[in-house]
């Protein structure tokens, strides 16, 4: 008698087989499970990925739109170039996989055969530039400098040159219009990144970064890239398992982008690049007693406003530079001289970007505080030849002493003591260096109301915002920097640097008499850009409303329609209204008639009664630079604002170059005759020009600024004024250096 079944099987081996079974059912579960959810819940988009598998995607770029100043003249266009492409899909086809092709095509375009080569293949962790980034199945560009010749050599020889095509393409192209460069203004373009094309990848049309995408990267052709790239147009392939194309899934055409209208004027625009680069060059001749050196003169900027509106009309910035230099792509020869010391970095827009103390012209801000703290605007103030506060000297000028005077002739002559008196007080008032819990500081909180501390908002990259260094930009920056004060306040030395430190570690939070006395005068660690003094001198001439500066005006279809209108923006209104703007403006007035600036104004022959001008002259220092030349002015239509680094003088870095942009603007010439036919824009223009049915614009006939004008000045002041005024304004105010204080 036997233990097995009759199967024939063990217990162990039925519990096997069991096990086996099951896992067998299991995997086939599974399995099961799997292909339902691949074929049946998910079908239809792994259908469409396998699908999309086999369509590759060919782009043609879309024609940019244009960048046209007021009056329709183009500064950024498009310039139709002969470009030599080569076809990867075509060259795969060869059996030398076209190393054959690119041989004969690089002896017709006269360069070494690696060049080209290098060129079409394809970029990978290990292969260095030149080699292409784009999409494999996109004709890739060998050059864009193709002559014709060149290209008639290639076209009549299809057979030698599969693949190869040499036709006219649009490249950007900045004009220059007028001899006018704007190359901050305008900006530059650069290829996509693999980044941008991957988060767009699951958009369409405009929003959509495609391999070939030339995007803004600075200027407005960054801020309005959008309305000006144009939507790229999609040649759909279907290709095999081996690449090979076998026919078109569909073809999108591209949309040409729209053009940008701005309130640049060219010729304006020339005068003002023209007049600031005049104001260094002349700077650099001129010696500085304090350093017993020349003046360096490395850069500036100047503005020219509508004040009625808050728009451009001219930009400049020095050192400047060709935006032609990024078309094509940039050379790396080339990029590092735009980013490096020895060129002062002209890639920065110092309109904007560049931030210096304003010295005296601060001081229109410091009589509508002392006015709000409840000064007597009609009061007399004394200004003596210096103050000693805190156990520190702060002179005036040459230690000039002028009596009781008002605060209009405060403003005309810049006696600093007066706003040292007026500070201090208010200061004293405030608490001093136990300030009170609810202290109005009436200058700190003037200054912010007035636009500063805060970016203007204009319709450019990168814009910064200043400084106003009020107590809680003091505790905050004390915060920050207390550790390497008292770090170097520890080492016991005895240079000016380690005193200061050792004063900064014991109470750098605190509002110190001094910091607010510099503070009234436009110095210590207050920060400006000429953009936001342009601003405010606006404010000043059209009654007291700041607007937001902007350059774009509208944008309009390629065939001129309106697409959008970018209308002026009211931001709000300065502190300084009625009588006290009015006293203001008096005043302001007086230092182009008899103070400041008056050597360079109606001692140069200005015709003042017949177009006031308005100015406020500053000489900011810098510690371990000469001093920073500053001149804010403005007419009834706009405001002129110019400022030099290590250029001296307000009124003598910078007034010749802002008299002779007002002579371009209103035809002045000089003698102080006007002549309305030579005035380059005597009014802002508001309109938007009129365009021609195929797009272009309809200029109309305008007298055009002479770039090789020789601007004189008078020996010899005019005799429109009164002999005794005439003869002092046309004498410069004599300066020199001295501690603590800003110069006028």
């Amino acid at each position: 008698m036997t233990n097995i079944p009759e199967t024939g099987r063990t217990r162990r081996v039925t519990i096997r087989l069991v096990v086996l079974q099951i896992l067998v059912l299991s995997l086939l579960a599974t399995l099961g499970g799997r292909l339902w959810y691949l074929q049946i819940r998910n079908g239809k988009e792994f259908t469409a990925k396998a699908q999309g598998n086999h369509i590759r995607e060919v782009v043609e770029p879309a024609v940019r739109g244009e960048i046209l100043d007021a009056a329709g003249r183009i500064l950024a266009g498009n310039e139709t170039k002969l470009v030599v492409s080569v076809s990867r899909t075509a060259l795969m086809q060869q059996k030398d996989h076209g190393k054959a092709v690119l041989g004969r095509l690089a002896d017709v375009l006269g360069v070494p055969a690696d060049d080209v080569r290098n060129k079409v293949r394809l970029c990978d962790a290990k292969t260095p530039q030149p080699c292409w980034n784009g999409s494999p199945y996109q004709p890739i560009p060998v050059t864009q400098q193709a002559t014709t010749q060149q290209a008639m050599q290639i076209m009549e020889r299809r057979e030698d040159f599969p693949g190869v095509t040499a036709q006219p393409t649009a490249l950007r192209r900045y004009t220059g219009a007028e001899g006018a460069s704007a190359a901050q203004i305008l900006g530059y373009l650069s290829p996509v990144t693999d980044d941008e094309v991957t988060k767009t990848a699951d958009k369409s049309g405009r929003e959509r970064r495609l391999p070939s995408d030339q995007i803004g990267r600075a200027g407005l052709e960054s801020v309005y890239d959008d309305d000006l790239r144009g939507t790229t147009g999609v040649d759909r392939l279907e290709v095999d398992n081996l690449g090979r194309v076998i026919g078109s899934a569909g073809t999108t055409p591209a949309q040409s982008g729209n053009n940008l209208v701005t309130s640049i004027d060219a010729r304006v625009q020339k005068v003002v690049e023209d007049q600031l680069n005049q104001a260094m060059v002349e700077a650099r001749t001129q010696f500085d007693k304090e350093t017993n050196k020349n003046y360096v003169a490395d850069s500036g900027a100047a503005v020219v406003m509508d004040v009625h509106t808050g728009r451009i009309v001219a930009m400049a910035s020095a050192p400047t530079y060709d935006p032609n230099l990024w078309v094509g792509g940039i050379s790396a020869k080339d990029y590092e001289a735009l980013n490096s010391k020895d060129s002062n970095y002209p890639l920065i827009n110092r309109a904007i970007q560049g931030q210096s103390a304003p010295g005296s012209t601060f001081k229109v801000i410091s009589t509508t505080a002392a006015v709000q703290a409840g000064y007597d605007l009609n009061g007399h103030y004394p200004c003596p030849k210096s103050l000693t506060i805190g156990g520190r000297e702060f002179k005036n000028f040459e230690s000039e002493q002028f009596g009781d005077i008002s605060l209009e002739k405060a403003l005309e002559v810049s006696c600093d003591t007066v706003f040292y008196g007026l500070a201090y007080d208010q200061w004293m008032k405030d608490g001093g260096l136990k300030p009170k819990k609810d202290a109005p500081d009436w200058f700190f909180k003037t200054a912010h109301e007035f636009g500063l501390g805060a970016k203007t908002g204009i319709d450019l990259p990168g814009e910064v915002a200043g400084r106003v260094p009020d107590r809680q930009w003091k505790q905050s920056y004390y915060d920050a920097m207390k550790q390497s004060w008292c770090d170097q306040a520890a080492k016991g030395g005895h240079e000016y640097a380690d005193e200061i430190a050792r004063e900064n570690c014991a109470d750098g939070n605190q509002m110190r008499a001094g910091d607010m006395v510099n503070f009234a005068i436009g110095q210590g660690d207050t920060l400006v850009t000429p953009l936001q003094m342009a601003r405010i001198y606006s404010a000043l001439a059209n009654g007291g409303t700041l607007y937001r500066p902007s350059i774009g005006k509208a944008v309009v279809s390629p065939d001129g329609t309106l697409v959008r209108d970018i209308a002026p923006h009211e931001d709000g209104k300065i502190p300084a209204q009625g009588q006290l703007l009015e006293y203001i403006d008096q005043a302001t007035a007086g230092v182009i008639t008899s103070g400041t600036a008056a050597w360079k104004f109606t001692g140069a022959g200005w015709p003042q009664g017949k177009i006031e001008l308005h100015a406020k002259t500053g000489t900011a220092e810098v510690a371990g630079k000469q001093t920073t030349s500053w001149l804010t002015t403005y007419s009834k239509d706009y405001a002129v604002v110019m400022t030099i680094s290590q250029g001296g003088t307000g009124s003598g870095g910078s007034g010749d170059s802002v008299r002779r942009i007002y002579q371009a603007l209103y035809g002045v010439d000089d003698k102080g005759a006007i002549d309305n036919g030579k005035a380059l824009l005597p009014k802002p223009q508001a309109e938007l020009p009129k365009f021609n049915p195929d797009g272009t614009a309809i200029i109309q006939a305008a007298y055009t600024y002479e770039g090789d004008r020789t601007f004189l000045d008078p020996a010899r002041p005019a005799q429109a004024d009164p002999a005794t005024a005439v003869a002092s304004a046309a004498l410069e105010p004599h300066r020199t250096g001295g501690y603590g204080r800003g110069r006028a």
